[in-house]
């Protein structure tokens, strides 16, 4: 290896061996800390700091166990790292990031593991770099960028074990293995193919054994809270298609979560050099040792995406794309391992650098369009918090924007008052009194950047003089009728996709949790209505 500061015969300075993974961490570290805080929370992101996350760890623990579905030591991490930093979203995203940086040092030394090949370890270390997928867990605020981190260090250390089964590195397997199921019980289909190649060969099968114990062990030991949580929030996994799902795997990994938007055109575009790469390294014929390489990764990636698909046939259907992250690592490392092979030659190289550009062309991309990103949820929360005042050049009158009024990008609003002046009668400035009917997916994003609102629960009513409605496409046809007698609508508002309807009164009017849920605007989608949390509610009439 050569040093730094040492000359190359020519008398040049020659660059250290390592210095493309020092290149490529640094490139790993501007994806996802430089734009870490432009999106804002989703659903899921913003559940754990209004819902989850409290000033105890024990509290914390036990809202785990009653609402989420995931083991708890992202939660934990979470918890402290709040404490810490606060609960802002670059904050509570930061672990994340930091777990999707040291993840490309890992990738890098599976790939020297798989063939002892420099230029395997680049691939894998520069294709999980730029990796849209991989990038946009390494920027969100719940456990899928640790659990991609963990699982990549358990086969890391799973290949070091089977290298060379001494004692200690069994220990590291064990120890790896045990996080990543901590971390998320998807680790679990990773972990059966690490186990059945460790435990195939006799000759290795009794140095693995205390391993695989303590595997099951920890397995046996998550059983009871897997039973507590009961599956919540998974309901929507069976409301999805499973055909629609399987597509969803791989597109998630060429264009990341909100890939679709792109069309199956930019899809196919970013699979072809894969798709070539592969199929040329496979016909020159992989030596004997990235053969082998090959399909240990292979295997690998075959437990953590078919096992999770065939359990659909018998009842379990968890089978949500995004849980299928951490197998990611080693979908990744078998392209490594097979595209830039020995025998493709520059070919291969050559098509392994497409393959790196189209991941990074894909990745930037998300950072300059919104339709790529989370819905946002601040930039309309933004907006909804402006007292909805009217007049000439006044926020929320017909001849502005909403833009214009609350410095949010790509929003626009048209009014429903027959005039300014009328319009300022129907609701004086600063009201507060309101119901806000959204799409379930936006109450807690809601809630957090509009605090402090709740639920308006079944069977209750309140008296208020703005209600908002808040969705997005498909709307149903009734959208933006009133959703009340006595009430006007005031504005349309669009920030980035994300629609809301204002409507006012001029006398606050009592409406019911029942009636507000027939108003929401999105079809085919789950509501709730969320109130100020110094409203006080009523028994509705007739509950």
């Amino acid at each position: 290896m050569a040093s730094t500061g040492a000359r190359a015969g020519g008398g040049a300075w020659a660059l250290p061996e390592w210095w493309p993974l020092a290149a490529l961490i640094v490139l790993a570290a501007i994806l996802r800390l430089a734009t870490l805080g432009e999106q804002s929370f989703w659903y899921d992101e913003a559940y754990t700091p209004v819902h989850v996350l409290h000033a105890s760890l024990w509290a914390t623990l036990r809202a785990v166990v009653r609402s989420e579905n995931t083991p708890p030591l992202w939660y934990v991490i979470a918890w402290a790292d709040s404490w810490l930093l606060g609960t802002g979203e670059v904050a509570l995203r930061l672990p994340s990031a930091l777990a999707g940086i040291a993840t490309v040092p890992v990738a890098w030394a599976i790939g020297r593991e798989l063939t002892g090949r420099r230029t395997t370890a680049i691939a894998a270390a520069a294709f999980v770099t730029v990796n849209p997928l991989l990038v946009w867990y390494s920027q969100e605020a719940r456990a899928y960028g640790l659990f991609v981190l963990l699982a990549a260090v358990a086969m890391l250390c799973f290949l070091r074990a089977l290298r060379s089964p001494t004692r200690g590195r069994m220990a590291a397997f064990a120890l790896a293995g045990s996080l990543a199921l901590v971390s998320h019980y998807f680790a679990v289909f990773l972990l059966i193919g690490m186990v059945i190649w460790l435990a195939w060969e006799p000759a290795r099968r009794h140095a693995a054994l205390p391993a695989i114990a303590v595997l099951a062990l920890v397995g046996l030991a998550l059983l009871p809270l897997i039973s507590a949580q009961g599956g919540h929030g998974t309901q929507w996994i069976g409301e999805w298609a499973l055909s629609s799902r399987l597509q969803a795997i791989p597109q998630y990994y060429l264009t990341d979560y909100y890939g679709s938007s792109l069309g199956h055109g930019i899809e196919l575009l970013v699979a072809l050099p894969i798709v070539v790469g592969i199929g040329f390294g496979l016909w020159r014929v992989l030596t004997p040792v990235e053969e082998r390489g090959a399909l240990i990764a292979l295997a690998i990636a075959a437990g953590g995406i078919l096992i999770p698909i065939v359990l659909v046939a018998f009842g379990e259907d968890y089978l949500a794309p995004r849980n299928l992250v951490g197998a990611m690592v080693a979908v990744t490392a078998l392209i490594a391992v097979i595209v830039p092979s020995r025998r493709a030659g520059r070919v291969g190289i050559a098509l392994a650098v497409l393959i790196a550009l189209g991941f990074t062309a894909i990745t930037i991309d998300v950072d300059l369009s919104p339709r790529l990103q989370r819905g946002d949820w601040r930039g309309l929360a933004r907006v909804l918090s402006r007292p909805p005042r009217t007049g000439v050049g006044a926020p929320g009158s017909p001849n502005r924007t909403a833009s214009g009024a609350s410095g949010v990008s790509g929003a626009s609003t048209v009014s429903g008052a027959s005039g300014a002046s009328g319009a300022r009668k129907l609701m004086p400035a600063g009201v507060r009194d309101r119901a806000i009917v959204t799409v379930e997916l936006g109450s807690a994003p809601l809630e957090y950047y509009m605090p402090p609102l709740r639920n308006l629960l079944p069977g209750q009513a309140i008296a208020v003089r703005e209600i908002d409605e808040v969705g997005y496409s498909p709307l149903v046809p009734a959208a933006g009728t009133a959703p009340a007698p006595g009430f006007r609508l005031l504005e349309r508002v669009d920030v980035n996709g994300l629609i809301a309807y204002r409507f006012v009164s001029p006398l606050p009017r009592t409406v019911s949790e029942t009636m507000l849920q027939g108003d929401a605007i999105t079809r085919e989608a789950h509501s709730e209505v969320l109130i100020p949390g110094g409203l006080r509610a009523t028994v509705a009439a007739g509950a």
